[in-house]
């Protein structure tokens, strides 16, 4: 079923790693997709430890060649569980919002 552009608003389609997963090793980077275009200037995401410290490298930024997937760099996280948050302005200027969670098993 076609999905229609008109009157559509953003939506959180998945992240790697994904929410709730385990990953084995610390991943170099946090990805999330959505399924309408972001504004680069009003996106972000914060990667935040069990203490609620932000781990991430500060560099969030939209992807140039696909505007819908979001990304922050991370140093090597060691074992344990991380929370991400997330807000995103999309291109029909609406904003949406969430956290999840994944684990970084030894």
């Amino acid at each position: 079923m076609p999905v229609s552009p008109a009157g559509a608003h953003a939506r959180f389609v998945r992240a790697a790693p994904a929410a709730g997963s385990a990953v084995h090793g610390s991943p170099p980077q946090l990805k999330l997709w959505f399924t309408e275009r972001l504004e680069p200037a009003f996106s972000k995401v914060r990667v935040l430890d069990r203490n609620g410290k932000q781990v991430d490298k500060g560099d969030p930024e939209v992807d140039r060649a696909d505007a819908r997937l979001l990304r922050v760099s991370l140093p090597k996280l060691t074992p344990g569980t991380y929370r991400v948050k997330w807000r995103v302005l999309s291109v029909d200027t609406h904003v949406i919002e969430g956290d999840f969670m994944f684990n970084v098993a030894p």
